[in-house]
């Protein structure tokens, strides 16, 4: 899953949230405004 991520964002660590969040699915609350641009699971807080 995280392999297959578009490479909108460079940190690891948000590529692993997102992986968890779109398996599970789960919602991703976040003040990144670009983890918006991966999925409607990520929500912009803030």
């Amino acid at each position: 899953m995280v392999a297959n991520l578009p490479s909108h964002h460079r940190d690891p660590f948000d590529h692993l949230l997102l992986a968890q969040a779109m398996t599970e699915p789960a919602r991703l609350y976040t003040a990144d405004p670009i983890l918006v641009r991966y999925s409607e699971l990520v929500t912009l807080i803030g």
